[in-house]
């Protein structure tokens, strides 16, 4: 058992972090353990109503501790000893503002309960106006464009939007913060005692998809640019960072305070973080000419091209093209939807509605009503997938959350049309689904008409393991077979191979791929009637987004 090495993916999602201890040598995974964010999961902090996202900086701290120690006493004694690498990924862009030290205000007194000092989550779009500045301004201010390995447009879930929204609207924070870190960042930082900012080794994949960071004009954009965007970003990105690193570098080693807490022996190494998605697609055995759909309560899209195939192209309409970002040496290409289970759980909630506003007239109990909620998407799934499609006149806009790809625009809002006197929840349920296929289909045919090949499509995530309906209407949408990857846990199990990396177990991460990933367990095959059928409702959701989209923005 000595013999054996370990070691530990750590995914922090939007409601929790999961830890999974993996077998370095045959990727076999040996136990997990998932730990909810206590303040988020009591709404604390955030106002959907606003789009204001927000995470407490102390509800990574206790679920990192809580997932890893949770795991490992799943295990015998010896496990923990024979870990050797950690590899974390997170979601993203997800910035906070931090002291001179490295600590994040939402963690000193006088900030503890302050929104504002915390970190800022993805899907938070509070910055939706400096994101259009942004975007004004880099195209028209006479420089360089920053935005054009960015897929042209900068989207207001990213790194410099969040920030400066933050500094116009909270001066206290604006004079304390030092400076600001992606979580992704921190995290590492944290367990190998390197939090400063100057010190922390800063993911290339965060800075170069969120923060306009590129070689071609030396890192961050100019001073320049930024001030004349608003004087309120004066000096910040001297307190930043210049240099970037991939996750097959090591972000340092884990501090004796940090082993003492998690179990575990000091000097385990620990990887530069990277965003879930990117990490998650070389857990699901990402490759040139595959495209790996993370598929949650939104999805992200992950690529990778050799620079041969590339070359100077760039690719509109994405989010970001990023020279190892996903596997180093390879360049990154990702995309996404900004809601897709997140679409399926709002039609949920305004069936559930009912239920819960009448609890207490029908003596409903608590667990009745969490036994219905539950149920709620698994009987319209079952009935949605009877519906006989030419019974149905429906057609939906996914854009829910806005839209990410292609081309970033969060103030769209979703439609449904074709309502009748016949139509039904099923019905309904249908079309969001469909209407997230063909989301989904938007964002194949930009890669492709940027002339990058797609021969496979790789599934991963919360979905592709528990719905088959949703499966089967995207396989027959997308016209191309869909590959499930084998382990459930897919994301952590890339943070894991990362770790691998680091700690001197493997040559490069493709050699970690090769030998611990866990491959698949279901391929849906499109039907060709259905995919024929669809081409035609893809024209239509195609037409009434452009009709709509002018009105939908006012709304």
């Amino acid at each position: 058992m000595s013999d054996v090495k370990y070691v530990i993916g750590v995914d922090f999602g939007s409601d929790s972090a999961r830890a999974l201890v993996v077998n370095a040598q045959t990727g076999e995974e040996l136990a997990s353990e998932v730990a909810l964010y206590r303040r988020w999961s009591q709404g604390l902090y955030s106002d959907a109503a606003r789009n204001q996202f927000r995470h407490h900086p102390l509800d990574y701290l206790e679920s990192l501790e809580e997932c890893i120690t949770g795991a490992l006493a799943k295990l015998p004694p010896e496990v923990a000893r024979n870990v050797v690498g950690i590899g974390i990924d997170t979601t993203g862009s997800t910035p906070g503002p931090v002291d001179e030290n490295g600590t994040p205000l939402a963690m000193l007194n006088e900030f503890k309960d302050n929104p504002n000092a915390m970190f800022i989550l993805w899907k938070d779009h509070t910055a939706v106006r400096e994101a259009a500045e942004i975007n004004q301004l880099a195209k028209t201010w006479g420089g360089v464009d920053y935005t054009k390995y960015e897929g042209g447009v900068y989207s207001s879930e990213w790194f410099w939007a969040k920030i400066l929204h933050i500094l116009r609207v909270d001066e206290q924070v604006r004079q304390a913060a030092y400076s600001w870190v992606e979580v992704c960042d921190w995290l590492p930082a944290v367990l190998t005692g390197t939090a400063k900012p100057k010190a922390l080794k800063r993911s290339r994949c965060a800075a170069g998809h969120k923060a306009m960071w590129h070689a071609e004009w030396g890192g961050l954009p100019s001073e320049e640019f930024l001030t004349q965007l608003d004087p309120l970003l004066k000096g910040l990105r001297e307190r930043l960072f210049t240099e970037t690193y991939t996750s097959d570098v090591k972000a340092g080693d884990l501090t004796a305070e940090w082993a003492a807490r998690l179990g575990l022996p000091a000097g385990v190494a620990v990887a530069v973080g990277a965003f879930d998605a990117h990490m998650g697609a070389v857990g699901g055995g990402v490759k040139e000419h595959a495209l790996v759909k993370i598929m949650g309560t939104s999805t992200c899209d992950v690529m990778v091209a050799s620079k041969d195939e590339l070359g100077d192209a760039l690719v509109a309409g994405i989010c970001g093209q990023v020279d190892g970002s996903v596997i180093p040496g390879m360049i990154g290409l990702e995309a996404g939807q900004s809601a897709f289970g997140d679409v399926y759980a709002w039609l949920r909630e305004v069936l559930f509605w009912p239920w819960e506003a009448l609890a207490e007239e029908a003596g409903l109990s608590e667990d009745t009503l969490s036994r219905i909620r539950e149920r709620i998407l698994v009987k319209l799934t079952e009935a949605a997938a009877q519906v006989d499609p030419s019974t149905t006149t429906l057609v939906a806009l996914d854009w829910l959350n806005g839209r990410r790809t292609p081309y970033a625009d969060q103030e769209l809002k979703g439609a449904i049309a074709g309502l009748t006197l016949g139509t039904d929840a099923p019905r309904l349920f249908r079309a969001l689904v469909e209407s997230t296929a063909f989301g989904a289909k938007a964002i194949v045919e930009r890669f492709r008409e940027e002339g990058l090949q797609i021969n496979e499509v790789i599934a991963l995530g919360g979905i592709p393991g528990k719905n088959p309906f949703v499966m089967q209407v995207s396989a027959d949408v997308l016209g191309m077979p869909i590959k499930v990857v084998r382990s459930e846990q897919a994301v952590a199990l890339g943070a894991a191979m990362f770790g691998a990396v680091v700690a001197g177990l493997y040559d490069n991460v493709s050699a970690a791929q090769e030998a611990m990933g866990s491959g698949f367990s279901k391929i849906y095959t499109p039907d060709p009637e259905s995919t024929k059928r669809y081409a035609e409702l893809y024209r239509k959701y195609l037409h009434m987004g452009e009709l709509l989209a002018e009105t939908l923005r006012a709304l």
